[in-house]
């Protein structure tokens, strides 16, 4: 037996791992590593299922390529043969504006994802460029980068040190945090509570987070600008604003903000007048205090303004970038995405629908509309990394139509799936354990500044390649090189680049070194662990990858310190409170508040033991509370005559879902699990568990304006029982 300790790569909690390996590799045990600083010994089940996870039978383990309709197993240099094939001849025939390429969830776990994302992009030449972004977080970046100017500099809740927690349409007890890097989140809330301190939650749903707050009070899915328009409504009218930092706009946002009073907006969103002034009294009163929003509200109409109102709420009660408020964590990586140039979208606009493009990328909801529209630039050939489209997006069943008539598409992952199953090549990743890991990019959105690295527990195994070289392989071949080409050489020029900049920068470390020299110091193994020492030299903290190694249970960097000054690139170089684009989706908010609401509406729901489409591959994982069914609450299921399953129509698609009653979710609202709809690929356990594709049912059409994303929430649904022959 031997142990050891990575941090685990699932979700966004970052927690330590201690493992247990029998002598041929097998992991017989996973727990938390006590010794962690920052998770400090908690696991969940996820995490707990890990080595069943990377064990998973059902995982590719060599390159597959599928001709005439029946997949063959290939050698590396085949599958290769048959990527540069398949692209340089669809770039001959239509140019390059005919490739797409799609980042799903998993890269932003990675160091592979991290360090070849831009690489790849730039390498294929197309705007057409999608991610899981806009199937997720997309609306707070659009809304920091018109407040702060920075897309990156995301706040987070200090929780270890705030008085008073608002949470609005997030539930981070099962998710452990989105945006929001915190282990044992749960525990995290409960130690707010013992302190004295305050939760509340607002939500459509009794969730595992609203059963330990103080308090929980419902709210109508998709209304939750109007909640907090009256918010700080109240806030103005009543002097409570103090924002204790430089703002622009503060009259502008008084004048939006002076027709959502709590009366006028109580009947929209069914939070009643006198607990919404009570809630503004409440954060302005605490000592400290912080709104966090996720998910529930990210992937609605307006996501983007509920996003915007957050922060604005967080400024106006003096608690933004305050030790207890909402805080920026300061990574111990040089933080090289971020540009110092103000926030701008719409530098190119999608070819069918005329969507500005958004942080480089267009909204993932207009692929199939790019896929299927004839004319030059129509989509040919698409590039997927670690992303399972037809269950995740909008609209699934109409993807998995167009991936059917694309003239070539290769997916990096590591399973035959709803979405590979179109793939003329798939190239399987190794598993976790195989690989290095390092939160690039988690760790610019924890509540501590921590760093941790794990390098590999598993070697690689005799011809097997790593994530990093077949990234680097497609990069080189999406740029006119040839199959065979060194991913080595890949390496060396993202590296050499990195150092060069850095040379050249006044202040830099490195500022006026000899580039050879400083490549010469790098630490490293492969392009990822060179980055990421030269990030760390780079960094704050004056660390390095040797470093890191030499602390295997993470390295405690302190708690939260202010740093809006450095961060904020505004062309005013004050906090934005009132942007143009922002007041311009207010003034729709208004012409909305009249508008009768829809009978039903949907909405999403997380569970603890998945993680979007990824983990109903896992014995341990599936059944239980972890299963696909309609929640709805007693009186709706009394009052359209249902049974124990229902016909749920949009106005794009219908499913037969079983029923869940109950009265943890309010009248009017049901709740449908994302992620469902396992079809029989290759993957065993989860078409034994198949459940339905939520995604059959959100519409493609209906995103929010600002950031693209797609609506997931408050989409207008009917119910029904089923016909008899339906039930059979």
């Amino acid at each position: 037996m031997r142990t050891a300790h990575r941090t685990c790569p699932i979700c966004d909690a970052v927690c330590g791992l201690r493992l247990e390996l029998d002598d041929t590799g097998h992991v017989t045990s996973v727990k938390g590593d006590p010794d962690d600083p920052f998770s400090e010994g908690y696991v969940c089940p996820k995490g707990a299922s890990l080595g069943r996870l990377d064990e998973d039978p059902d995982r590719l383990r060599v390159p597959m390529i599928r001709k005439n309709g029946e997949w063959f197993e290939a050698t590396w240099d085949e599958a290769f043969q048959a990527v540069e094939q398949g692209l340089s001849g669809v770039i001959e025939r239509y140019g390059r504006e005919s490739l797409a390429v799609y980042f799903g969830n998993p890269t932003f776990h990675t160091m592979a994802g991290f360090m070849y994302r831009m690489p790849l992009t730039q390498s294929l030449g197309t705007r057409n460029v999608f991610s899981a972004s806009t199937i997720d977080q997309i609306p707070k970046q659009v809304a920091c980068g018109y407040l702060l100017g920075d897309p990156f500099a995301i706040p987070v809740p200090d929780l270890d040190r705030t008085d008073y927690l608002l949470v609005i349409g997030a539930n981070p007890v099962e998710s452990h945090g989105s945006l929001c890097a915190a282990p044992d989140f749960p525990g995290r809330l409960k130690a707010l509570r013992r302190r004295g301190g305050k939760l509340v939650v607002v939500d459509p749903r009794r969730t595992r987070t609203a059963a330990v707050a103080d308090e929980h009070l419902f709210v109508r899915p998709g209304t939750d600008p109007y909640l907090l328009l009256a918010i700080v409504h109240t806030l103005l009218a009543e002097d409570l604003a103090t924002p204790g930092i430089a703002v622009n706009g503060l009259d502008e946002l008084r004048r939006l903000a002076a027709g959502f009073t709590p009366e006028a907006v109580a009947p929209v969103c069914g939070v009643p007048a006198e607990d919404i002034v009570r809630l503004a009294r409440e954060l302005a009163a605490a000592p400290t205090a912080a709104v966090y929003s996720r998910i529930g509200t990210c992937t609605a109409e307006f996501g983007t303004v509920s996003q915007w109102l957050v922060d604005v709420v967080n400024i106006l009660t003096g608690n933004f970038d305050r030790p207890g408020g909402v805080m920026f964590p300061r990574p111990a990586i040089v933080e090289i995405f971020r540009t110092g140039q103000p926030y701008a979208s719409g530098q190119w606009h999608s070819r069918a629908r005329g969507l500005p493009e958004v942080m480089g990328e267009l909204p993932v909801s207009t692929l199939a509309d790019e896929i299927e529209t004839p004319g030059e630039g129509q989509v040919r050939a698409l590039v997927t990394v670690g992303g399972n489209l037809v269950l995740s997006a909008p609209n699934g069943p109409r993807l998995d139509r167009a991936f059917a008539d694309l003239d070539f598409m290769v997916c990096v992952d590591p399973y035959l799936n709803e979405t590979t199953k179109h793939a003329d090549v798939i190239l399987p990743p190794p598993r976790m354990l195989q690989s290095p890991h390092y939160d690039f990019l988690l760790l610019i959105v924890s509540v501590r500044n921590y760093a941790r690295f794990s390098p590999a527990v598993l070697p690689l195994e005799p011809g097997q390649l790593s994530e990093a070289q077949i990234l680097a392989r497609l990069t080189l071949i999406a740029s006119g090189q040839e199959a065979d080409a060194d991913p080595a050489m890949l390496d060396e020029m993202i590296v050499g680049q990195v150092l060069g900049m850095a040379a050249t920068t006044p202040g830099s470390p490195f500022e006026g070194r000899d580039v050879a020299e400083l490549r010469a110091e790098l630490d490293g193994d492969s392009g990822p662990e060179l980055m990421l020492d030269a990030m760390l030299k780079l960094g704050p903290y004056g660390l390095s990858l040797a470093d890191l190694r030499a602390k295997p249970h993470g390295v405690d960097l302190g708690p939260l310190r202010p740093r809006l000054a450095e961060l904020l690139c505004t062309p005013s170089g004050r906090v934005e409170l009132a942007p143009p684009q922002l007041a311009e989706e207010v003034v729709r908010l208004g012409e909305r508040l009249a508008t009768p609401p829809a009978d039903v509406v949907l909405i999403g729901r997380r569970q603890l033991r998945s993680n979007n489409s990824w983990l109903h591959n896992v014995p341990t994982l599936v059944g239980g509370s972890n299963q696909c069914t309609l929640q709805i609450n007693p009186l709706d299921v009394t009052r359209l005559g249902l049974g124990d399953r229902a016909v749920v129509r949009s106005a794009v698609g219908e499913l037969v879902v079983p029923l869940e009653p109950t009265e943890t979710i309010m009248p009017g609202v049901v709740s449908l699990p994302h992620g469902w709809g396992h079809v029989a690929t290759g993957q065993q356990v989860a078409a034994r568990h198949a459940g339905a594709n939520a995604n059959t049912l959100t519409d493609e059409s209906v995103i929010d304006v600002l950031s693209g994303n797609a609506v997931f929430n408050g989409v207008p649904v009917t119910l029904s029982p089923p016909a008899p022959d339906a039930l059979s």
